[in-house]
């Protein structure tokens, strides 16, 4: 059984839809404690789907305990300042603004722990845009990824929140940087993450890459997008009509490809340069799109993982967990939530089979709230009287419940 890294420590976390609970969803499956702190109202998330929770909230808040407490009244962010005093970080993405109004600001917070890792994902970081407000689209139109990403010539957004769970990970990152510092001052224990900065840094391939074209064209040139400045790298339709996805990088691969599928241009020298086929490309396209639809899927892909091309069936959601190589021990964990059951990936970690983190359900809203307090020293007096005046509450199981699904909706 392995150790996890993080047993013993203690995160809280204050956080709503995705960056930071992300960032503490994956401290906790690397064996942190982690306290999900929720308004009256609840993580949003809690209530997207049908009036209950949705994959977010089920994927990303199983392992955390919920305590439910209202910031705005002062007995409440008292109780909350305790939990900061026996915490080793808090993770949150409250708007800027929205930290000092609730009183949990860094400073805030070192004066009561100062060797707290104090950890803020806001939209943008230190600059004339500090105080804007970003999410993820905003950061997908800001750095440059969402032009290129066009639904009938309309900029869209990608689908996933990739920028959020980015900012998510970078955070974790910069956390963890700061525990192999135990003996940092207290004003270097600060962890800040901009959702317009992570879009920066993951984009800066195809910054630089611009910069590079400019430079060297006198004009800013851009790559086709990424299938299309190669033939033959993308999706095609076998016969059976499933879409196979197809690596063909280099001269190699495409050798291989022609002599798999048995094709005229396996000879063909005016073929067998990368600069011919991008010169040809169209003809390249449909040499590739007609060969693949000559053949039903099964027998397109024993072909080519026989000849060692990469290629894989581009797979609807429904589909991706009846893969075998997603069943192996580690990857998925089992999350049960009023009375269903749920496969949920792991954060992907050598021993995530036998390391000993534990599956706790996703908590009702305020399910660990009296437990939490109480350990962190809060008298059983002093939380009825918190209850009776709603600066804390406890789980009601009613709370956020799924409407039921009528015939026709």
């Amino acid at each position: 059984m392995h150790h996890p890294p993080l047993s013993g420590r203690r995160v809280i976390e204050l956080g709503t839809m995705l960056a930071a609970p992300f960032a503490s969803h994956i401290l906790a499956q690397l064996g942190a404690e982690v306290i999900k702190v929720e308004p009256p109202a609840g993580d949003p998330t809690r209530s997207l789907v049908r009036g209950g929770p949705s994959g977010t909230f089920i994927a990303y808040s199983h392992g955390k305990k919920s305590v439910c407490i209202d910031l705005g009244r002062p007995e409440g962010r008292a109780a909350f300042l305790q939990l900061i005093a026996s915490a080793d970080a808090l993770v949150h993405n409250l708007a800027p603004k929205a930290a000092k109004k609730l009183g949990v600001t860094r400073e805030d917070c070192a004066a009561v722990n100062p060797n707290l890792i104090y950890c803020h994902i806001r939209g943008y970081a230190a600059g004339p845009q500090a105080d804007d407000l970003a999410s993820n689209p905003v950061a997908e139109a800001a750095t440059g990824v969402m032009e290129a990403n066009r639904v009938n010539g309309r900029p869209s957004r990608l689908g996933p929140s990739y920028h959020d769970q980015f900012a998510g990970a970078y955070a974790v990152i910069g956390i963890l940087a700061s525990m192999l510092q135990p003996e940092a001052d207290p004003g270097e224990r600060q962890v800040e993450i901009g959702l317009y900065e992570t879009g920066l840094h993951v984009a800066s391939r195809d910054l630089v890459g611009v910069q590079l074209k400019t430079q060297l064209l006198g004009r800013p040139e851009r790559e086709p997008h990424g299938e299309f400045s190669m033939p033959g790298y993308g999706a095609y339709l076998t016969a059976d009509e499933r879409w196979i996805y197809l690596l063909i990088l280099n001269d190699a691969h495409w050798l291989k490809f022609c002599e798999a599928l048995k094709l005229p241009q396996a000879t063909d020298a005016s073929l067998a340069a990368l600069r011919h086929r991008k010169k040809r490309r169209e003809e390249v396209e449909e040499i590739v799109k007609a060969a693949v639809a000559q053949h039903r899927f099964d027998d397109v892909e024993s072909r080519l993982k026989a000849a060692g091309v990469g290629c894989t069936e581009v797979l609807p959601l429904e589909r991706v967990l009846e893969a075998p190589q997603a069943h192996q021990p580690g990857k998925l964990r089992t999350v049960p939530l009023r009375g269903m059951d749920f496969e949920v990936p792991e954060f992907p970690r050598l021993g995530a089979c036998d390391d000993g983190i534990v599956t706790l359900p996703p908590a009702e809203l305020g399910e660990h709230t009296l437990e939490v307090l109480q350990a962190a020293g809060l008298s059983p007096q002093a939380c009825e009287a918190l209850i009776a005046s709603g600066a804390v509450a406890v789980a009601r199981p009613d709370s956020f419940a799924w409407a039921p699904v009528r015939p026709g909706t």
